[in-house]
């Protein structure tokens, strides 16, 4: 029988659920087109960040023929309050097949946008840069019609920065359609949100990845509900602009668990409208700001 504190936890849990706005609340989906992806991910033994993260949108991309695939296992080396995806232990040893498996899944949904993002493997000497580019040249071969975007953890780790600049530099040189990482929360909150990560370091990766190369679109996402403020999110906002980075998400923090951060406000609709319209005014070129948008959130269109 469970314990009276975990009947506290579970009953807390589900009165947070219970209590939170109407406009939080979707179906998920076509349960056809979400279980033909689970399918064809479980048999390959791989990842996404759409089931790991259990993403309120993933019936709808699914459906739009995007995903975004989760490299190097399910497990992380960092240990950020706010995320769902698996930590505190050992990650799983590479898988050398990992590549072919994600670009074989790729032709068999048929998709024209595809995401690969990752866990941090600070564990590794590449940082995983190399897992990276070897996916996207697999997907390439087996259907080169299929826009990719990354979104890659900082790359900080053994070495210091003359390292993550070379690991930045290996994903950048096979030339993604957008390279995308996120600030995830304003300047103040950092230490709190991203444990292992620092505000000025991930405003480098974008800043770097144009210096590297012009033409690649950049991109970052934020996350409301956390203890920020407008003026923070606009001063966040202006920093993105000044490192040139060209597109923006912005959505609702939801809280995975009571082992993760607590939700200090829920942005209305409203605000969420004001502030695209205010980050386009800063020259943001691809807005997507509403409070069930994620990272990946119709990442192929224009």
């Amino acid at each position: 029988m469970p314990s009276s504190l975990e009947t506290t936890k579970r009953e807390r849990l589900t009165a947070e659920l219970t209590n939170m706005p109407s406009w939080l609340r979707r179906p998920i989906g076509k349960a056809s087109e979400i279980s033909t992806v689970q399918r064809i991910i479980k048999q390959r033994n791989i990842h996404t960040i759409c089931e790991e993260g259990r993403c309120p949108n993933r019936g709808e991309c699914y459906a739009n023929k995007t995903a975004t695939f989760l490299l190097m296992g399910p497990t992380c080396t960092r240990s950020c309050a706010f995320c769902q995806v698996d930590k505190g232990h050992a990650p799983m040893p590479l898988d050398p097949d990992e590549a072919e498996k994600v670009a074989e899944s790729v032709q068999l949904l048929g998709l024209k946008y595809v995401v690969l993002t990752a866990v941090a493997r600070d564990d590794l000497a590449d940082g995983g840069a190399n897992q990276f580019v070897a996916a996207m040249e697999a997907i390439r071969r087996r259907t080169p019609q299929t826009q990719i975007e990354v979104l890659t953890p900082d790359f900080w780790g053994q070495g210091g920065l003359p390292a993550q600049q070379e690991r930045i530099a290996t994903v950048v040189g096979a030339e993604p359609a957008c390279y995308n990482h996120n600030l995830e929360t304003v300047e103040r909150l950092q230490n709190p949100v991203r444990r292992g990560a620092k505000y000025d370091r991930s405003l480098y990766v974008l800043r770097y990845v144009k210096a590297l190369n012009p033409n690649i679109l950049t991109k970052s996402g934020l996350m409301l509900g956390l203890g920020e403020t407008k003026d923070e999110i606009i001063h966040t906002m202006e920093d993105l602009r000044a490192v040139d980075c060209d597109r923006i998400t912005i959505g609702q923090y939801m809280r995975p668990s009571l082992a993760h951060l607590p939700v200090e406000k829920y942005w209305t609709p409203e605000e969420f409208t004001e502030l695209g319209e205010i980050a386009r005014s800063l020259g943001f070129s691809h807005v997507r700001s509403a409070p069930l948008v994620r990272s990946s959130y119709h990442a192929g269109e224009e």
